[in-house]
């Protein structure tokens, strides 16, 4: 006769797939959310006639908290439980939709906006924890392949289905449609996701604070020095990021329940992981926030087309992650996610290297190269480091790779933007419509930018090519 954890533990093996399909439905709101929100912020500024330092915001207030709060929220998730945390992030995050589409003026929305990160963050801190608690080792790869399906999917509907609900009535139904999704993924998650834990104990509430202002305060001196360069703000913040992260790792290393176990980073390939992934999205957001304007104003391209010839980047991804991650089940992460990493440096290179009358052609096949390489590394290498991680921390473990992702995006934006004010003049940097002596001018600093982005992909294959030959998978639940 079984026993009631041979049960429990057959059950959850049985409903897995159903669980990827509560986490995906989930899943694909956030990006969603920030792409929509990126490509209707000129409706939204208008609408509101509203300035545009105080519209920015809107994007970057959902951006920060998010940021701040994944390490708090993967331990909360160990410690009360994965679903609970997923779950309530979700519910939040479509009640807040609600609130952001009714919003009466722009400083309501920024405040529904810093409301509803608080809610996205709980739902990106725990999904991978969750996978990896409940798929085999041997399964985990696909796993995490099948779920990046949601995120590049979102990322790719975001800009065309922002355009098409604007004109349909206006930009608050990009808020309100969340509610229906939302609800159903709610419900469907309750029903499905099981009650799993990690590591029981107290929160650690002061490592929690310090963590908090270290990221808020780190992040937002690199969003804000690129435009404003160093002044008292800048330098206030990046002073507070310094004594929270020295109060940070102080309290973590003297406290009996620690909020994020440092000994995670003995672990040479969960460490090289997490800054390969880090390395990755600097280099993705690279290519992502200077490509459109190269095609606005090198090309001259209308927005309807920028928008549809990006999404070769993530439609490449979401046609690639799946198979990667079932191909690394069989063959090990660590090769694959080189083999990834090395083509997003070569399609950087090549992106250096673009004409000034490039055909939309020769732009896609290089984007498309791009997320081919991304798709290639991003599942293996998300599973190697979930896989090196003790199962007591798996919480923990997916807040650390969800921050280590949303940084490297901050980073990625924030270099790119300075390396094109270090080499382009001003003049023609602030110009919507450039051409002859100005336009080559313009790519010039491009290829410095991208030149950097390739190089810093390089390093994540290096990186990659030294973790581990083999990771310790760790008990699962259901083993």
């Amino acid at each position: 006769m079984p026993t009631r954890l041979e049960k429990t533990a057959s059950d959850i093996t049985e409903r897995r797939y159903k669980v990827l399909i509560a986490v995906m439905l989930g899943g694909i709101m956030g990006p969603i959310d920030a792409s929509i929100v990126n490509v209707i912020l000129p409706t939204i500024t208008s609408f509101f006639n509203a300035p545009l330092a105080t519209a920015q915001w809107v994007p970057l207030i959902y951006l920060l908290t998010i940021s701040s709060l994944l390490l708090f929220y993967g331990r909360l998730g160990d410690i009360l439980g994965y679903k609970w945390v997923y779950l309530a992030g979700l519910a939040g995050f479509t009640v807040t939709s609600g609130l952001c589409g009714l919003a009466p003026s722009i400083y309501w929305l920024i405040a529904f906006r810093a409301i509803q990160g608080i809610g996205a963050g709980m739902m990106m801190a725990v999904p991978f924890a969750i996978l990896t608690a409940v798929f085999k080792p041997q399964e985990r790869g696909r796993a995490l392949g099948i779920n990046a399906i949601s995120i590049s999917a979102g990322l790719a509907l975001g800009p065309t289905l922002g355009g098409l609900l604007t004109s349909l009535w206006s930009w608050r139904l990009i808020f309100l449609i969340n509610i229906p999704i939302g609800l159903i993924a709610l419900f469907w998650g309750l029903r499905v996701i099981p009650d799993l834990k990690g590591q029981p104990g107290r929160m650690d509430t002061a490592g929690a604070v310090s963590a908090f202002i270290c990221l808020f305060s780190f992040l937002f001196f690199i969003n804000q020095v690129q435009s404003t360069g160093m002044n008292l703000i800048t330098g206030l913040a990046i002073t507070a990021a310094l004594l929270a992260g020295i109060c940070f790792l102080y309290i973590e290393t003297h406290s009996p329940q620690p909020m994020m176990n440092l000994s995670l980073f003995k672990n040479r390939t969960f460490t090289l992981g997490t800054v390969s992934s880090l390395l990755n999205f600097a280099s993705q957001y690279i290519m992502v926030f200077l490509t459109p304007f190269y095609l606005q104003r090198v090309i001259h391209y209308s927005p309807s087309n920028i928008g549809l010839l990006m999404t070769c980047f993530p439609l490449a991804v979401m046609t690639v992650a799946p198979f990667s991650g079932a191909l690394s089940d069989r063959l090990g992460t660590r090769g694959l996610a080189a083999a990834g990493a090395a083509l997003c440096a070569a399609a950087l290179a090549a992106m250096a290297f673009l004409p000034v009358d490039a055909s939309a052609l020769t732009v896609g096949w290089r984007l498309a190269f791009f997320g081919l390489g991304t798709g290639i590394f991003q599942s293996p290498n998300n599973s190697s480091i979930m896989g090196s991680s003790p199962r007591e921390h798996f919480g923990v473990a997916s807040g650390i790779l969800g921050t280590a992702r949303h940084t490297g995006m901050a980073l990625g934006i924030a270099s790119a933007g300075l390396l094109l004010y270090s080499v382009v003049p001003q003049a023609i940097v602030v110009q919507d419509y450039l051409s002859g002596p100005e336009a080559t001018s313009f790519l010039g600093g491009l290829k410095y930018a991208y030149l950097f982005g390739g190089a810093l992909s390089a390093v994540a294959t290096i990186l990659t090519l030294m973790q581990s030959k083999k990771i310790q998978m760790h008990t699962q639940a259901q083993n």
